[in-house]
């Protein structure tokens, strides 16, 4: 199934209204991990499965990479990133991350931020990766971590006065579809497992190089002390992988 909520008027309101919608990168609170997995990216082709507003794309290029190709299925998110974008070397495509079908090695390097699990068989994604990718070339993801995404509800066990007691896990091993609450609306994310993330990676021909699950620094918590929900459970899941 190819979900797009965002091309839902409502929805899309509700987004652009996020703080990672309207600060960038900066405001994303995964990013600085997802930059320390990133190869130097100079001269260097870049695919960004899922590009959203461009923001990936447009520090792709400020790194002096020689050409940059996102992707995504909504029209809205699509319009708002040519909106923000003045560069002849970042080329929009409207397109599903499901239904890439780039030629084999054309690209150096392939990110993707908060998307594939939206996607329900990440292993023909990898694949398909790995396909376009060059020899050495590097894979950089990131996805909603597996215990965040086991069950559908998404939230904390409270307490009589309302306190977060624990975060709930069950039904970890049972893979699939799981109907969630995003933005005041109904959306389907697809829960995996730790290992199916690595092994679909490995059997498609990567190398793990680098796996983050986001521990907030001090200087976060410093910044924001919400983050200290992140210590008590992992949100984010990010890896980065190569092709031999």
């Amino acid at each position: 199934m190819k979900q797009n909520k965002y091309d839902d008027s409502g929805f899309f309101a509700n987004y652009s209204q996020m703080p990672r919608s309207i600060g960038g990168l900066d405001a994303a609170g995964e990013w600085t991990a997802f930059r320390a997995l990133l190869p130097e990216l100079r001269d260097k082709k870049v695919l960004d499965l899922g590009c959203g507003f461009g923001w990936h794309c447009r520090y792709a290029r400020e790194q002096q990479a020689r050409s940059v190709v996102g992707v995504d299925l909504s029209e809205n998110m699509l319009e708002r990133a040519r909106a923000m974008t003045n560069d002849s070397e970042i080329e929009y495509r409207h397109l599903a991350i499901e239904d890439i079908d780039f030629a084999a090695e054309e690209f150096d390097v392939v990110i993707s931020s908060l998307a594939l699990h939206y996607v329900e068989r990440f292993d023909i994604i990898c694949r398909k990766v790995h396909h376009c990718l060059i020899s050495g070339g590097t894979f950089v993801l990131s996805v909603e971590h597996p215990i965040f995404t086991a069950l559908a509800a998404q939230d904390w066990h409270y307490g009589l006065q309302g306190e977060k007691m624990h975060w709930p896990v069950d039904d970890y091993h049972n893979e699939g579809p799981r109907q969630a609450r995003f933005l005041d609306n109904d959306v389907i994310k697809y829960h995996r497992i730790v290992a199916t993330h690595i092994n679909a990676l490995i059997e498609s021909g990567f190398r793990i190089l680098k796996l983050s699950e986001l521990q907030p620094t001090q200087e976060m918590l410093a910044k924001n002390p919400a983050w200290q929900e992140e210590i008590r459970r992992p949100m984010f899941f990010l890896i980065a992988a190569v092709k031999d």
